[in-house]
């Protein structure tokens, strides 16, 4: 009796060991060893869209305006008449020249123009009287001709001095050395007593303006070349000239500014061409010679496609290629030509058209042709229960332990 049970649980445990593999075998889905079946993939539509080529660049501000402050006169610096970098304006006093000699030489010209113009009125007095005589022939006509050139000379004479005149009171102006511009005045390079002249070199002091501010912007002429090939042949459209800038610090500068122009010759030792750019500086963040990012839109992208980074993959050659979802839901590789990003995304302009659907989740271990059950990127995984009789833990362990009371 004890060994007909003892048998018949016995080829219960082994019936149960096979059904459970059995059901191993066939997987819960049914679709194949393991119960894997298709591989579930993660796709987007894309649609084409205009990008903008973003272009992130360095360079310099540089001052607006910049005057350095020279002497026009020689002599000894008698007085200064700013505080070193303050706001100085056109027009405002800067050194004073010692005056002494060029105000005795705009009197001495003064002199002399009055001695011509006596001399002038005399010989003019004398022309005047000699020509009725000379008409009744009480002098001869010789006589009235030299008088009159004599009175010519005079009054020629008159306006060499008056010139002479006009200079010295130029010079004596010129000995309060005036700002020729308005900004932001450096230190003094001459000190109160120090002897300058008009032909130095070394200047005064220097001013700059610097609000506005110009952006000195360095671009490879390679890029550029390409830039100006791609919108002469429609491949991108024009940008927009508006700039922004992100300081040494990594902030944004609060103000944007616009392109004003492109040097026409290229820096032999860089490469490079200047663009230059103008922006507004209220308050002084931006100092000549702080190095800045320029970020600007140079052109836009017609017809683009925007696929995320994590979509696109490179084979041995380097050439970027992405799956799509094709005929009868199997993957489908497509070559891509994915040159720049856009933010998170690959800007691609070649091997897609708006309606695809690539694959952007799934993708490890893919391959060309494989079936794949797709769905909508980022949809939830639903997870099923496990069937009865999947052979889990606890099933088997339940039937032995009854089976052993």
């Amino acid at each position: 009796m004890v060994i007909a049970l003892s048998i018949s649980l016995l080829a219960g445990a082994v019936g149960g060991c096979s059904e459970n593999s059995s059901a191993q075998e066939r997987g819960p889905g049914g679709g194949g060893p393991g119960g894997r079946g298709p591989t579930q993939v993660g796709f987007i539509t894309v649609n084409a869209t205009s990008v903008p080529v973003i272009s992130e660049l360095g360079g310099r501000a540089v001052a607006f305006e910049t005057s350095e402050v020279r002497p026009q006169v020689s002599g000894l610096i008698q007085k200064r008449f700013f505080a070193e970098g303050s706001y100085v304006r056109s027009g405002q006093p800067l050194y004073q020249v010692d005056p002494s000699l060029y105000r005795a030489a705009a009197n001495q010209a003064e002199a002399n123009v009055a001695s011509a113009r006596a001399a002038a009125q005399a010989a003019q007095a004398r022309a005047n009287r000699y020509r009725p005589l000379a008409q009744i022939e009480a002098v001869s006509q010789q006589e009235y001709t030299d008088a009159a050139a004599q009175a010519r000379q005079s009054q020629a004479s008159v306006a060499q001095n008056n010139a002479a005149l006009e200079t010295a009171r130029i010079n004596l102006r010129f000995t309060t050395v005036r700002a020729p511009i308005s900004g932001r005045i450096g230190r003094s390079l001459f000190t109160q007593g120090a002897l300058v002249n008009q032909n130095q070199t070394e200047p005064l002091a220097v001013i700059q303006r610097t609000d506005p501010i110009y952006v000195d912007i360095q671009q490879s002429a390679a890029e550029l070349t390409t830039l100006r090939r791609a919108l002469a042949s429609g491949g991108v459209a024009p940008g927009s000239t508006q700039v922004r800038l992100r300081l040494d610090d990594g902030s944004d500068y609060g103000f944007s500014g616009t392109v004003q122009f492109s040097e026409v010759v290229v820096n032999e030792s860089t490469g490079t061409v200047t663009l230059r750019a103008r922006f507004p500086n209220p308050q002084g963040t931006l100092l000549p010679g702080t190095f800045v990012k320029a970020i600007f839109t140079q052109a836009v992208t017609p017809d683009a496609i925007l696929v995320p980074q994590s979509a696109v993959q490179r084979d041995i050659g380097g050439d970027a290629y992405v799956f799509i979802v094709g005929a009868q839901n199997k993957a489908e590789r497509r070559k891509v030509l994915a040159d720049r990003t856009y933010g998170t995304d690959w800007v691609i302009t070649g091997g897609l058209k708006a309606g695809d659907k690539v694959i952007t989740q799934g993708l490890a271990n893919l391959k060309d042709k494989a079936a794949i059950r797709p769905v909508v990127a980022s949809t939830p995984q639903k997870i099923a229960p496990r069937p009865p009789g999947s052979g889990g833990p606890g099933a088997g362990g339940g039937q032995a332990r009854g089976g052993g009371r």
